[in-house]
């Protein structure tokens, strides 16, 4: 065993022999800090370690651990898998040790416990909130607790049914002498955990800060150490919160569930396109209804335009919020260069009402429709959906799963889509009645139906 100084930048984990005033891998400054390092030399086990034929490796039953709450239930995958690591990262305040508490509970309703680990509240903060989401008499057992070889320790001895860590930037390992939520120390943790996840067949959340662009904190390899990672965000103006799925090695990825804040903890969003849509005002120019897919979920979303005359024409605003600025800029151009319209003294800002977002192509074609309703100052009609890929030269393109659109925009008491022309043959057979289907193969074509 060696030990050595080493200087690791705390931004990106860039590892140098020396102190630097500036990292030259990210370019920040006053990152640096020193850690001690240790090479361990690792012998071969004497047992394990071989490979096993493919056809050789027996499945075990019952490898997933349903979950109460549904919504979470399909966000990985179909339950939760045994000996898997999930990272939940998200903004503080936003409902992340809330949601773990709720699933604590779940999980604790059965035979084994589930060990909540708390390194931010004591366990009284605890049990206030376990009271609010009526925590009683389930095998919940708290443990406030930052050094990590005591909590594996419990963890070992106890053999939870669940392991909840909030947050992994607060535990720290006697290992090394760097301070808790330092590169170093996050990743030591996270992998300790691993082992202990997949020794002991243990499915174990972290919780997971994020940085002030948005993203998990801690080095890049975290998020390739664990199973699954997810993200939990959500408007501090509005009262819901989505859970997105960024990985998942268990399941599909981009898979949503969408809960709304309560006093007594997260409730589930039975039907979110009602919800979203439930504030939409009346015939009002500008405001147009996309039937987008989230994960494997058909969602119908409001999207806003407002174009106004700008007293600086030399240099117009373009704002949108929900949807991608590069694209909405794209769709613009498009519009002045093949329409015809000229937005040079007008400002244009567009949003999804709810604070939702939309990152999907399928969104193209109701953006352009808000945008020209907004400029015509005409209502589009108020029982009629859309969706579609517009491309620049004025086409209206494909896309993927329009059964599942058409249906949720039925489901939801609309008399019309217009759609792709070419999505028209995949509707054959489906049994599709009540709403009729428009299908246009350009932006004009689609402008001529409706206006």
């Amino acid at each position: 065993m060696k030990k050595g100084t080493v200087f690791v930048c705390q931004n990106c984990g860039f590892r140098s022999p020396k102190w630097l005033g500036r990292c030259t891998m990210c370019g920040e400054y006053n990152t640096m800090v020193e850690e001690l390092e240790e090479e361990v030399s690792v012998a071969l086990s004497e047992t394990g370690g071989e490979p096993v034929l493919y056809s050789e490796i027996k499945e075990t039953a019952g490898q997933r651990i349903p979950v109460g709450i549904e919504p979470v239930n399909n966000v990985l995958g179909g339950g939760l898998v045994l000996g898997s690591v999930v990272l939940i990262g998200g903004e503080p305040g936003i409902g992340k040790s809330t949601l773990l508490l709720q699933v604590s509970k779940d999980l604790a309703g059965r035979e084994q416990p589930v060990l909540y680990v708390s390194g931010e509240e004591s366990l009284e903060q605890i049990k206030l909130r376990g009271d609010r989401l009526g925590l009683t008499g389930e095998k919940v057992y708290l443990l406030a607790e930052t050094a990590l070889e005591r909590i594996v320790s419990v963890a070992d001895r106890m053999n939870p049914r669940a392991l909840v860590i909030d947050s992994v930037q607060t535990i720290f390992s006697s290992k090394l002498t760097s301070s808790p939520g330092t590169i170093s120390q996050v990743r030591e943790v996270t992998n300790q955990v691993f082992r202990l996840a997949k020794n002991k067949q243990i499915p174990v959340f972290l919780i997971g800060h994020i940085t002030k662009d948005g993203t998990l904190a801690g080095p890049k390899s975290l998020e390739h150490m664990v199973d699954v990672v997810l993200l939990f965000e959500g408007e501090r103006d509005h009262n819901h919160r989505v859970l997105r799925v960024l990985k998942n090695r268990f399941g599909p990825v981009s898979e949503l569930a969408i809960f709304e804040m309560s006093q007594s903890g997260l409730k589930p969003i039975d039907n979110p396109s009602a919800f979203f849509l439930r504030e939409r005002p009346k015939n009002e120019p500008g405001s147009v209804v996309v039937s987008t897919i989230k994960g494997t979920r058909p969602l119908l979303v409001e999207i806003q335009a407002l174009v106004s005359s700008t007293l600086f024409s030399g240099n117009p605003r373009r704002m949108s919020i929900g949807l991608d600025h590069y694209r909405v800029s794209m769709l613009l151009a498009l519009v002045e260069k093949k329409i015809g319209y000229s937005f040079a003294g007008e400002d244009i800002y567009l949003n999804v009402a709810g604070g939702l977002t939309v990152d999907e192509p399928a969104a193209d074609l109701g953006v352009v429709l808000a945008v020209i309703s907004s400029v015509k100052n005409i209502p589009l009609p108020r029982e009629m959906a859309v969706f579609g890929e517009v491309g620049l030269s004025g086409e209206v393109r494909s896309v993927s799963q329009p059964v599942a659109r058409v249906k949720e925009a039925r489901s939801l008491g609309f008399e019309l889509v217009l759609m792709p022309e070419g999505n028209l043959s995949q509707l054959t057979g489906e049994n599709i009645t009540g709403i009729k289907c428009l299908g246009v193969n350009s932006v004009k074509k689609a402008l001529t139906q409706i206006f």
